[in-house]
């Protein structure tokens, strides 16, 4: 089983959820650890092979968590974020370059 690791604001974020979501995110997380993949995990387009993305539609809310898996020995947890776009499903933009640096300074740091 690989190990589970956080960049720090993705932690903080993510403890801000509601204590069902986490629960559930934290679940969908350790299957990942175990090298299999959670129903709520897809891969994240655009961000190369081995970023995933939990959606988890919760209460009358949307959660979402990013992270990847083929960096280093242990899934890297890189962005937690509560969806509040009204555009239908897509990630917003904003995120989706927030995500983009935060994963190009991850691999920076691991080589």
């Amino acid at each position: 089983m690989k190990e589970i690791l956080w960049l720090k604001p993705a932690r903080k974020d993510f403890e801000a959820f509601p204590a069902g979501a986490r629960e559930i995110i934290a679940t969908a997380l350790v299957i990942a650890a175990e090298g299999r993949k959670a129903d709520i995990a897809k891969p994240m387009k655009g961000m190369g092979s081995g970023v995933m993305e939990i959606a988890l539609p919760y209460r009358s809310d949307a959660y979402r968590v990013v992270y990847a898996v083929q960096i280093g020995d242990a899934i890297w947890v890189i962005h937690a974020f509560q969806k509040k776009s009204t555009k239908g499903i897509a990630t917003p933009q904003k995120e989706v370059e927030l995500i983009k640096t935060r994963l190009k300074r991850l691999k920076e740091m691991m080589s």
